[in-house]
């Protein structure tokens, strides 16, 4: 019993002290590599050594202090650079964020010639859009972003090339003007508003000042024709009433009397079953719409008197 309880205890003991050697030694003489990732060795701070297969490398020289190691990622990554400022072909002050997908072709480059690769992107993005950007109204932004874009990262493919680095995707993800351009656009806009409400109205009246022009045109002509009938109804009634010479006489008298007495409002009954009807003697007045205040007078003067029409029918029938 007791040589199975001290078999234990050794074998616990030499567990507890294998173990984390054999931890240590893979830890301090092994370099592991994940895919999609290579790892540069450096030697008293030169290059010496790229391992880009993937798995556990053994290296002995690792525990040296004048080796060191650095693991870069090909793997495709990204970036958003908020607030760049640029402006248009108009000088209009634009507030873009940049979206831009990248991934590290050639790690020596993206590691050793350039300081700060995070840094140098946006600086490189900031003066392409600066760039590329001041060559497009705003208008066209708007409404061709992808068009946009498309320039921007030709034009940035070639500076990112130089640092180890492939451009595959820029997006323009927010574009806004300057608070001050904005309120200076938004009162322009209010203006060429208010400037179209008035020519509108304008055009408005000056179209109706037209209508009624015509309107009243016509009005004239319909009322000129109007004359001209009714001079010829008056003509026509005449040569009528020129066939009965007593009667005509007697239609002569009725008018003189009606002349000389204005102020007596007289009313026609009419004409016998045989003689002219009253339409045909009312054909005969003045037009109503003469002019001057005689002639309202004498448009009130002009029917006929009853009493005169019965004087004249007694004396036809004797």
């Amino acid at each position: 019993m007791n040589e199975y309880i001290f078999d234990y205890i050794i074998g616990l003991i030499a567990g507890i002290v294998f173990i984390p050697t054999i931890y240590l030694i893979i830890k301090y003489f092994t370099i592991q590599v994940e895919n999609e990732t290579n790892v540069l060795i450096c030697k008293f701070g030169k290059l010496s050594k790229v391992i880009t297969e993937p798995g556990l490398h053994l290296w002995i020289q690792k525990v040296l202090p004048w080796n060191k190691i650095y693991h870069v990622s090909l793997k495709k990554d990204f970036r958003c650079f908020e607030g760049i400022h640029v402006n248009d072909s108009r000088g209009t002050t634009i507030i873009i964020d940049l979206w831009v997908e990248f991934k590290i072709y050639s790690p020596e480059k993206a590691l050793f010639q350039v300081e700060n690769l995070e840094k140098f992107l946006q600086s490189v993005l900031a003066n392409s859009a600066t760039a590329t950007l001041g060559t497009y109204e705003f208008k066209k932004i708007l409404s061709s972003r992808n068009q946009v874009c498309a320039v921007l990262k030709e034009n940035i493919k070639n500076e990112a090339e130089r640092w180890g680095l492939s451009i595959d995707f820029i997006f323009i993800s927010k574009l806004s003007l300057h608070p001050d351009v904005s309120q200076q656009l938004m009162d322009t806009i209010a203006a060429q508003l208010e400037k179209t409400k008035a020519d509108v109205e304008e055009a408005g009246r000056l179209d109706a000042q037209i209508l009624e022009a015509e309107t009243a045109s016509k009005v004239a002509n319909l009322v000129a024709e109007a004359r001209g009938q009714y001079s010829l109804s008056v003509s026509k009634a005449y040569k009528k009433l020129s066939n009965n010479y007593e009667l005509l006489e007697a239609y002569k008298r009725l008018y003189e009397l009606s002349l000389l007495k204005p102020h007596r409002t007289v009313a026609f009954h009419g004409f016998s079953e045989h003689e002219v009807k009253s339409m045909e003697a009312a054909m005969t007045l003045p037009p109503p719409f003469d002019d001057g205040s005689s002639g309202e007078g004498a448009q009130k003067s002009l029917t006929l008197n009853a009493t005169y029409a019965k004087e004249f029918n007694s004396s036809r029938k004797i």
